[in-house]
């Protein structure tokens, strides 16, 4: 529960990212290629069904696309009382019952790779041509996210099967969270992503689209 909690904070922050490191995602955006079918309205996310600590059915949707940029909104079951307090006191989220909804992530989602513009540190999360060291800005800040690995063999099971994926880093050393690690592949984008804490734990969700390149 604690660190689902912290998980809910350090997005939070994320989603208060300023209007000027907005506009510079969008304007200044450094990835390339066409635009992807996963960044399409109406291209469905969900997660694992399984109910984490009072939480399940997590669903988003992409409900707009415009200049290259997808915005998500979406929807969750949280019956944790604890967890209902702190999401009711975050911008960006809603409550009716044990329904919460979500709104303010938008991303680039090319042919070429993924960019967080709001919802994670704005900047690059993975091109699918890096390679093994490549380093991606974050804007508004002098961190860094890092390929530190690249699969030459199926060998990251995802979905029923496996797959090959690039890992890329991101130390955050805030809100109890030490470090993001994004799992993405060529064909169905960003799989995966792991949440490190300070305490030692860790949490892995995986990532599902109803499009792919």
């Amino acid at each position: 529960m604690k660190n689902l909690l912290k998980l809910v904070v350090i997005s939070s922050l994320f989603l208060l990212t300023s209007c000027d490191l907005i506009e510079e995602a969008i304007t200044g955006s450094k990835l390339g290629g066409t635009q992807s079918p996963m960044g399409q309205v109406g291209v469905t996310v969900t997660s694992s069904s399984t109910a984490i600590n009072g939480v399940s059915n997590i669903q988003a949707s992409v409900t707009n696309l415009s200049g290259g940029v997808s915005s998500f909104s979406g929807t969750a079951s949280v019956s944790n009382t604890s967890f209902k307090n702190t999401l009711s006191n975050v911008p960006g989220f809603s409550f009716s019952g044990n329904t919460v909804t979500f709104t303010g992530f938008k991303f680039k989602n090319t042919s070429e790779g993924i960019e967080s513009v709001t919802g994670f540190a704005p900047g690059i999360i993975f091109k699918y041509s890096s390679s093994v060291g490549d380093q991606y800005e974050i804007l508004g800040s002098s961190g860094k996210r890092i390929v530190t690995e690249k699969s030459s063999s199926d060998d990251f099971y995802w979905g029923g099967m496996l797959i090959k994926v690039m890992k890329v880093e991101e130390n955050v050393n805030r809100e109890g969270i030490k470090k993001i690690t994004y799992y993405g592949n060529h064909k169905w984008g960003l799989v995966s992503i792991k949440f490190e804490f300070d305490d030692g734990t860790t949490a892995q969700i995986p990532i599902y689209s109803s499009a792919n390149n």
